[in-house]
């Protein structure tokens, strides 16, 4: 490691980059995993730039840099980034590939680290440098790695079981059902480069992250004889490889080239997604045939099976009573001020710690008052945190991790009167919401079909947002799971047993912001009289109550209102049982019927 320096990052990193005659160089947010959140030691685009958001990218060249950012961060990135250094580009609109064609020239190598690079991305930035007569360069050591001084060390924590009760279904069951599914597709193996697919086939969890409970691990596997996982042994606690070891045996992630390398001889065919593995997987598998398709663990792991569906359900109940409670809490001591933005998002997280069965927070709470609630993303900052005052809205975007279920929810509530605006956005939000609930979809319907549902009574008043509706949410894993979304851009089937968000909002720039999210499972619907085709809905899990304050009654049709009104019922029924004393007067009271008489 480098010794304590004055110079800064930029300026160091010039430096390595000049001494591996390099011109510039490609600084992605992923890790090895591609993860959403990575551990201390990967944070390398942070320690680079300042910029603390879970995606985005920079490129540094030896007078300019950039970095790229999506519609979530383009706020945040001007106040953690020196925009003097790295200009500030829109990750969608004006993505880097376009940057690379405009600046660098004939000749020029641009460096990347291929173990943080996918296949995919490696081919669209090597087509890119190409374009322009310069070359795309994989380097065998990430600079960042040698002039980073206090770079953390790599998570050391240990790895750990999740039961049978929870999963319901073995590894040896899931194997199986893999190896048939290979078979059809004439391969040999699998690699699989992300750490939930891992962490699911093999029901392995660790903590090696945060918030999202996965094992950072490879897996080679293939259709006869034992999987590798690639992570280090040292972290393997005996149980977990006594439980394994029909089925799987544990390698350093030192022996993995050397593995690979000795598969690739073989002329062995073996399946990846070049969404996911890494380019240094397909550097050394040279020799064997690779089969591009999607990883075959995203499909079973996102239709979640009758256990983990159940599971859903008890962790969201559980996890709704302690938001309900929470919301109590902020209906008492919101109006008398002296709270912030982050002594309530404690509070809630104590919340949730006092069920007995939390394990980890599902993401870093956004707890947004006023304008803050319009950044969609808001990123908290524990020294600035903004008091939560009379008169503004106050949205929390909060979710826990239980060994039974992830949740994700997000309510807004009034702290005071609201105004006929923040009714109108309020309301339309909500009949979004309450749309996506109700509806009735044929077989074959995406999520790109119904997204428009959520925006259409904002859209009658010349609104919109700009974020999808809905994400995938796993089972005691990451909290935004794929395949399946809510959004203009997924063209994923929706199937059974599938849970995803449903979460339209409002945000007006300086002033407040609205979100309400519920979880669904997709699940098959009752039979339609006299309908023709087979029919899918959804399955509301989440409950707690929505601030009726913030409700325009007379916006809500007779339809609407008859959902919220059971919704409510439900709520009061189920969460109720949970609650006592204050919290569950308020809560009846909360879930009072808003029907017109």
């Amino acid at each position: 490691m480098a010794t304590t320096t004055s110079i800064s990052p930029v300026d160091l990193m010039r430096g390595a980059l000049k001494k591996q005659k390099l011109d510039g160089f490609l600084v992605p947010r992923q890790d090895e995993f591609q993860g959403e959140y990575v551990a201390a030691y990967a944070e390398r685009l942070k320690w680079l730039t300042g910029f603390a958001g879970s995606w985005g990218c920079a490129l540094i060249l030896g007078k300019k840099a950039a970095i790229f950012v999506d519609g979530r961060y383009t706020s945040q990135v001007r106040d953690q980034v020196d925009v003097k250094v790295f200009m500030p580009q829109h990750l969608i609109d004006e993505p880097p590939t376009n940057w690379i064609k405009a600046n660098l020239k004939k000749g020029h190598k641009l460096g990347f680290d291929p173990t943080l690079t996918t296949i995919t991305d490696a081919r669209r930035y090597q087509a890119a440098c190409e374009a322009v007569g310069a070359k795309f360069v994989a380097v065998s050591r990430n600079p960042i790695d040698d002039i980073w001084a206090d770079q953390p060390q790599r998570p050391d924590t240990k790895l750990n079981l999740q039961a049978e009760r929870f999963s319901g279904k073995s590894a040896r069951q899931k194997l199986a059902d893999l190896s048939k599914a290979l078979k059809t597709q004439s391969a040999d193996a699998v690699f699989l480069a992300e750490p939930s697919s891992v962490s699911w086939l093999f029901n392995i969890r660790g903590n090696d992250v945060p918030f999202t409970p996965v094992a950072l691990a490879y897996a080679l596997v293939p259709t006869k004889g034992k999987a590798t996982i690639f992570m280090d042994e040292a972290r393997v606690p005996k149980e977990v490889k006594s439980a394994l070891k029909p089925y799987a045996e544990f390698a350093g992630p030192g022996s993995m080239a050397k593995a690979l390398k000795a598969f690739a001889s073989k002329k062995k065919t073996v399946l990846l997604d070049a969404g996911s593995a890494p380019q240094q997987v397909a550097l050394l598998l040279k020799g064997a045939k690779l089969i591009e398709g999607n990883d075959p663990c995203t499909m079973p792991k996102a239709q979640k099976n009758s256990v983990e569906q159940a599971g859903a359900r008890a962790a969201q109940l559980r996890d709704g009573a302690a938001l309900s409670r929470f919301l109590h809490w902020v209906s008492v001591e919101g109006p008398k001020g002296g709270l912030d933005e982050y002594s309530a998002a404690l509070k809630l997280s104590e919340f949730r710690k006092a069920t007995g069965k939390l394990e980890d927070l599902s993401f870093e709470t956004i707890s947004a008052s006023g304008p803050n609630a319009a950044i969609p993303h808001y990123h908290l900052d524990v020294d600035h945190a903004r008091p939560i005052k009379t008169g503004e809205i106050y949205l929390v975007d909060s979710g826990g991790q239980y060994r039974d279920g992830t949740t994700d929810v997000t309510r807004t509530v009034m702290i005071g009167e609201a105004t006929a605006e923040m009714k109108d956005r309020f309301t339309r939000v909500l009949k979004g919401m309450i749309a996506i609930s109700m509806m009735r979809f044929p077989q074959g319907t995406t999520g790109a079909h119904i997204d428009a549902l959520a925006r259409a009574s904002l859209w009658s008043a010349g609104l919109d947002f700009d974020h999808g509706t809905g994400h995938g949410v796993g089972s005691y894993l990451s909290v935004h799971e794929g395949p399946a979304r809510i959004s203009k851009a997924s063209h994923v089937v929706l199937q059974p047993g599938m849970l995803l968000s449903n979460e339209p909002g409002y945000y007006k720039p300086g002033h407040f912001g609205i979100r309400t999210e519920n979880l669904l499972f997709v699940r098959e619907a009752e039979a339609i009289e006299g309908g023709e085709r087979k029919m899918m809905g959804f399955e509301t899990i989440t409950l707690a109550p929505i601030d009726r304050n913030l409700i325009e009654v007379d916006l809500l049709t007779r339809v609407e209102l008859k959902w919220l009104d059971a919704y409510h019922a439900r709520v009061a029924a189920e969460v109720g049982q949970l609650l006592d004393g204050d919290a569950l007067s308020w809560l009846k009271q909360a879930c009072a019927s808003l029907s017109r008489s």
